[in-house]
């Protein structure tokens, strides 16, 4: 099967950065040291050049992953390698992922590419569970994460046609209640099986957008993705009915073009996913508290007490709900660590390499005659 790389997003300023006598695809599903692209003469599995081995060995997040672009050479036994990722346009990046091997040595992950080239962030989150803190609190952080990316945030309250309609609060607060915890981002309701919405989230997708779906097992991201692809392209299962939570059905992400165009990811169920250099993403996400700091009397108020604070003053007058506040603190603090955690990473990298340069240095003086 071939492909019209302009279909798949490819655009003349992607071409002037592709080496010459490359051939360029898109990746569209990663494995160990390999991955699955989507070329103009076809889909092919390719390896992992030798270059791009020791910069993701350097950097976990040059691996290379679904969503980019790549220049494939072609070797003489006949068979493309993949020879070097192209510059990223946006890229999800998620931090606290654990620990890596490299080179036989473990240490800290510096992070991990979820998509890249990605226009739209789907944050999808089920009606059901939208009412809980928690959950209100996982759209604003994922939310965040999609601010950073360089992505259009847009939060889908999905599986609207198993809402209870007995619950004290009624759908359009449920609703009301996401929209303040994404300020300034499209919140729509979306039944994929009855295909309400489907069509409306479709319109993101105009052209040859790429978008990918992001939430929590059960969340009915397959199922959607399956709804905008009007064909079964990825495997669904039904909640438990024990605690009415999902079981993880994707497990890997996989770049899937549709036949109306467009293209979506769709990811494995996120249970916990730590914030990467997401300052300015967590401020977006979180401008009605900015806004609010900005009246404090105090240019550096803490808001724990200050005289004059005006985020207090709003939190006592029942303006600015005590969840949201927590959820800011707690994500202030996590992308401080992660930002103190990458400075600290910055700085061990500059030492080690003036250390291997004064090593270099002494060396060539002892060998000089």
């Amino acid at each position: 099967m071939s492909y019209d790389l302009s279909l798949l997003g490819w655009t003349d300023d992607r071409a002037a950065e592709l080496p010459e006598g490359a051939v360029p695809a898109r990746v569209a599903r990663v494995d160990r040291g390999a991955a699955e692209v989507l070329a103009a003469d076809g889909q092919h599995h390719v390896k992992y050049a030798a270059d791009v081995r020791r910069a993701a060995a350097a950097d976990p997040v040059a691996l290379p992953c679904v969503g980019d672009w790549a220049a494939l050479r072609w070797l003489p036994e006949g068979r493309y390698v993949l020879d070097a990722v192209l510059p990223r346009t946006t890229a999800f990046v998620r931090g606290g992922v654990g620990r890596t091997s490299v080179g036989g040595l473990s240490r800290d992950s510096q992070g991990q590419v979820l998509a890249a080239n990605v226009d739209i962030v789907f944050v999808a989150e089920p009606s059901m569970h939208a009412t809980d803190f928690a959950d209100l609190a996982r759209i604003e952080r994922l939310v965040a994460l999609a601010w950073e990316s360089g992505g259009t945030p847009v939060v889908l309250v999905t599986k609207s046609d198993l809402f209870d309609q007995h619950l004290e609060r009624s759908f359009d607060g449920l609703l009301a209640d996401v929209r303040a915890a994404a300020p300034g981002v499209d919140v729509h309701a979306v039944s994929s099986l009855r295909g309400d919405g489907v069509e409306l989230v479709a319109g993101y997708l105009e052209g040859s957008r790429t978008a990918v779906v992001l939430g929590a097992s059960g969340a009915g991201k397959s199922t959607l993705v399956n709804a905008l692809a009007a064909d079964e392209v990825m495997a669904t299962q039904q909640v438990r009915a024990a605690d009415g939570r999902g079981r993880h059905t994707t497990v890997h992400r996989e770049l899937i073009p549709l036949a109306r165009g467009g293209l979506v990811i769709d990811t494995p169920g996120i249970r916990r996913i730590g914030l990467y250099d997401m300052a300015e993403g967590v401020d977006r996400v979180f401008s009605d508290i900015e806004e609010l700091a900005e009246q404090c009397r105090f240019g550096d108020c803490g808001h724990a007490g200050e005289p004059g604070c005006a985020v207090l003053a709003a939190l006592d007058s029942g303006d600015l709900p005590e969840r949201r506040l927590e959820s800011w603190r707690k994500l202030q603090r996590e992308a401080a660590w992660m930002a103190s955690r990458t400075d600290a990473r910055l700085r061990k990298d500059q030492q080690d390499k003036w250390k291997a340069i004064t090593k270099e240095m002494r060396r060539a003086g002892r060998n000089r005659p």
